[in-house]
């Protein structure tokens, strides 16, 4: 495997078109002034976080992965629990750097490391919790508020009630996971990558539904083809 390979699988970046399509609704309806600069440096800084959330769930579960999935980066051999440490705070800290500069920089900053400390509480206390399903849920409602406050300084009611919407969507996907884990082989077609590809559909639909355009729902159709694309080459659960 490649030594891309190996970062493009730590930090699941076929996952990553959710998240755009996250950052792009919830722009799109903070109901603040359209910038492209705005938009792509939320893009990146989000991004930046989603993957440092996953080389650190890396790191804190390298000793259940030695046994159970020893084909990860770090259980494998192919990058070590230093250099994963470093990219991790690396790009924790280019993130907030990020959400910063944007119009309403210091309350996008502090949302953010919002979001950083729920991504951490997740990634160190989820083995074994029944409750950590609501942390992995809360992170990915904090990625519109993070787009929302970035942008317009506050939080629209369509940004937080589309926030909510996959809050609950996310919640119903961890709750699949652990019952695929409990069954013996799991299910036999690959049901959470799919699920997981979806939530660009969430935001497509509700785009549709909200700016009274059914050009979104096709975004939110080419944002899961993507996603899907993506985990033939780099699995994203």
């Amino acid at each position: 495997m490649t030594a891309l390979r190996t970062y493009l699988t730590l930090f699941r970046v076929s996952n990553l078109p959710t998240v755009w399509s996250n950052v792009l609704a919830a722009v799109l309806l903070s109901g603040g002034p359209f910038s492209w600069g705005a938009l792509l440096t939320l893009v990146l800084s989000l991004s930046l976080l989603y993957s440092g959330g996953m080389a650190l769930n890396d790191l804190c579960d390298a000793a259940v992965d030695r046994v159970q999935r020893p084909d990860r980066p770090i259980p494998s051999g192919r990058i070590g629990m230093r250099e994963v440490q470093t990219l991790t705070a690396l790009l924790f800290a280019c993130a907030l750097a990020l959400l910063g500069t944007l119009p309403f920089g210091a309350r996008a900053a502090g949302a953010g490391a919002l979001l950083i400390g729920v991504i951490v509480l997740y990634d160190l206390h989820h083995k074994g919790n029944p409750w950590s399903v609501l942390l992995m849920a809360g992170c990915r409602l904090l990625v519109y508020l993070v787009a929302g406050f970035g942008v317009a300084g506050q939080l629209a009611g369509a940004v937080l009630i589309l926030g909510l919407i996959q809050f609950g969507y996310i919640t119903l996907v961890s709750l699949v996971a652990r019952s695929e884990n409990r069954r013996p082989g799991g299910f036999s077609f690959p049901l959470i990558p799919l699920l997981l590809a979806a939530i660009c559909l969430v935001d497509g639909g509700f785009l549709s539904a909200a700016l009274g355009s059914p050009v979104w729902m096709a975004v939110g159709v080419g944002g899961m083809l993507l996603t899907m694309g993506g985990q033939r080459y780099v699995r994203g659960d």
